[in-house]
């Protein structure tokens, strides 16, 4: 009788690479994180929190760690350049509740379960895979002062490690094969300074054809802040700042008072993300025993408002099919990319076009139209309206997707 216990390897220590650990610890195997970085990282930018996370984190045991940073007095304004305000929706508004957390949030919940059981090594990327029917060989290099580069061997490797995956790129191929550009850049950091004339608590959304700005209020933080602007030339982008880069796109009209204090709460910031806006679209996100989750296979963007859930998701799920098919890890790995690839597709596709178009009007259309819905959000039965017509588009963002 074999009772040696399984060894995972799983590269990432993001979302989806913590959550991974703590349900493979929970089945009686052994994970093994490795995290490029040489150290944990910051708390991160804004997340929001929908139902399918929130009842992966409930059934994991960490949605209470997790908390809400929600402000319930909080009003979100659309403004315009030169001043001119009106109550419009926030994020924290859109059907469903989302919570309003940082990344931070669920990392800390998570890493705080994982950490004493679980072996972490940082600074280290796998270098190569030598896959074969009783499991991996992995080359691990490892930097810093203690140099070095080892073979070791796993029965599982999962790559949770981005947008632009290591594991996937070693594995299945260049990104170029698998990123699909979406023509935008987003900027995001924390702001030091709320918007002068407002509350710390409230936020503001300055949106105008093919480009947008947002702050998101928190409880006991300071607001997180994003840009997004559509380019046709997202190497230009890079070749320059990403002050200039954002003051070229917010162009060339006068910044008004509120677009230049949020450009210059980005310029004064310690810690930012400047980066294009890509989908991954694979035909399947597995081998036999290679797998990739969150962002490095699915990668929804941020306009989906769903790559923490997801990430949650998936990491539950595959702990649950891997224990239901012991000795069988070909088999779970194909039941688990059957069941999540529908809900997943789905996602994508509604954060090309509804999500899209909630954080960045595409046309001058859209901005009339999105004027139009501010006017009837200054009620407050307008906003109950608003909020049960957008209702059904957020429908799919409470399906719980990980329940087996």
């Amino acid at each position: 009788m074999n009772t040696r216990t399984p060894r995972a390897l799983v590269v990432g220590m993001g979302i989806g690479g913590l959550a991974t650990a703590m349900r493979l610890n929970e089945i009686g195997w052994e994970p093994v994180i490795v995290e490029r970085a040489p150290a944990r990282r910051a708390a991160g930018y804004f997340i929001g929190l929908f139902e399918t996370g929130r009842a992966t984190a409930q059934r994991m045991g960490v949605l209470d760690a997790i908390g809400n940073r929600t402000d319930l007095t909080s009003v979100t304004y659309d403004v315009e350049r030169d001043g001119r305000r009106r109550p419009g929706m926030g994020y924290g508004d859109l059907p469903g509740g989302p919570r309003l957390i940082l990344r931070g949030d669920i990392e800390t919940a998570l890493y705080n379960s994982v950490a004493p059981r679980t072996e972490i090594r940082y600074g280290t990327t796998p270098t190569a895979f030598d896959e074969h029917s009783t499991g991996v060989d992995v080359t691990l290099r490892t930097t810093g002062e203690d140099a070095s580069e080892t073979t070791e061997h796993f029965d599982l490797v999962v790559g949770a490690d981005g947008m632009r995956s290591t594991v996937r790129r070693l594995v299945f191929g260049p990104d170029s094969q698998f990123m699909r550009p979406l023509n935008h850049i987003v900027a995001a950091t924390v702001m030091k300074e709320p918007v002068p004339g407002y509350r710390p608590q409230d936020g503001v959304v300055l949106a105008e054809p093919g480009r947008s700005v947002w702050t998101f209020p928190f409880t006991n933080h300071h607001p997180g802040l994003l840009f997004n602007y559509r380019t046709d030339d997202e190497d230009a982008q890079f070749r320059r700042s990403p002050m200039e880069s954002l003051r070229a796109a917010f162009g060339p009209e006068p910044t008004g008072p509120v677009l230049e204090h949020l450009l210059q709460q980005f310029e004064k910031a310690d810690d930012y993300i400047f980066d294009s806006a890509h989908q991954v679209e694979m035909a399947t996100w597995h081998t036999d025993r290679i797998v990739l989750l969150g962002d490095a296979a699915w990668c929804l963007t941020l306009y989906s408002g769903m790559g923490a859930s997801t990430a949650l998701a998936g990491a539950d799920l595959l702990g649950s099919l891997l224990q239901r098919n012991p000795g069988s890890t070909t088999r779970a790995l194909r039941e688990w990319d059957q069941k999540l690839r529908p809900f997943m597709t789905m996602q994508q596709e509604s954060a090309r076009t509804e999500g899209l178009t909630t954080f960045v009007p595409q046309t001058r259309k859209d901005k009339v139209v999105r004027t139009a819905l501010q006017r009837v959000l200054a009620r407050r039965t307008g906003k109950k309206v608003m909020s049960a017509l957008l209702a059904k588009t957020f429908k799919e963002m409470s399906i719980d997707i990980a329940a087996v």
